[in-house]
């Protein structure tokens, strides 16, 4: 295993869990931590990404915490693939992918998401980015703050989900709780949402702004996969490349996404 550097994690042959174990945990919960990429390329070529790739990963990503599955209606990896007619901004989309944490309107979101590249945009572009939710607030004046802090925040329905708490809405983008167990709420998309007074609104931009400030970037190519820490860090795409409608349905960038959920976190596994 090589460390490109103490968030990112490279994975080039068979895996040493506590040698990785060590590494994805101090990448994802250290001081500077907060998400790490895993490459899994060479496996992906020998195995393809089908059931025994996914039961390596899914093993390895059971070493950082447990994966579940919040949406009945999938499987525990859900597919986001590519779609030329759904909202530009969505995750099935071809256009921008403001800065988010999923499943930001629960009481209990996911601690951890994963996004395991099958495909990559076969034009070259799509990179997921990311930014340090928490160092982004620290950045913001008091009183912007202090808007943040107050249940006046909307966002997405709430149905089909499972382990993941009750619905929060209205919620706060500053929950208020401890750093390592609070959360950032933060969607871009909220701020279409009605109701939203102008100096709240105001605020969420400034932290938008400021996310996008201390962005990075990543292209994640064929068995890479992404885990984010959402506790610290939010994520993102940019748009794919100009021309998908030349691009055939079984050649478009293809993503799986799994969820964790930190031991003892509900209260119902133990730690």
């Amino acid at each position: 295993m090589q460390a490109l550097t103490s968030r990112w994690t490279a994975l080039d042959s068979a895996p040493l869990f506590n040698e990785i174990r060590g590494s994805l945990l101090a990448a994802l919960n250290g001081e500077k931590g907060g998400y790490a990429v895993v490459r899994l390329g060479n496996i992906a070529q020998a195995l393809r990404v089908e059931e025994q790739f996914l039961r390596l990963a899914t093993a390895i990503l059971a070493e950082v915490a447990i994966p579940f599955q919040p949406f009945q209606r999938w499987s525990l990896w859900k597919e986001i693939g590519t779609n030329l007619n759904a909202n530009p901004g969505l995750s099935t989309g071809t256009g921008y992918n403001a800065f988010h944490m999923d499943l930001v309107n629960a009481t209990l979101p996911p601690d951890h998401t994963t996004l395991l590249c099958v495909r990559p945009d076969p034009l070259g572009a799509g990179a997921s980015v990311l930014s340090d939710a928490r160092e982004a607030v620290s950045r913001l004046t008091p009183s912007s703050r202090a808007l943040l802090a107050y249940v006046a925040y909307r966002y997405g329905g709430f149905f089909g989900l499972s382990d993941v708490g009750e619905e929060y809405t209205p919620f706060p983008v500053l929950d208020g709780e401890p750093e390592d167990r609070g959360f950032v709420r933060f969607t871009a998309k909220m701020l279409a949402e009605s109701g939203l007074d102008e100096e709240h609104a105001q605020a969420a931009k400034e932290l938008a702004e400021q996310m996008v400030a201390g962005q990075v970037s990543y292209t994640l190519q064929r068995g890479d996969f992404l885990i984010v820490n959402q506790h610290r860090w939010v994520h993102g795409r940019e748009p794919l490349g100009d021309g998908q409608h030349g691009v055939t349905p079984e050649n478009r960038r293809l993503l799986l996404q799994l969820f964790l959920r930190n031991a003892g976190a509900t209260g119902q596994a133990a730690s």
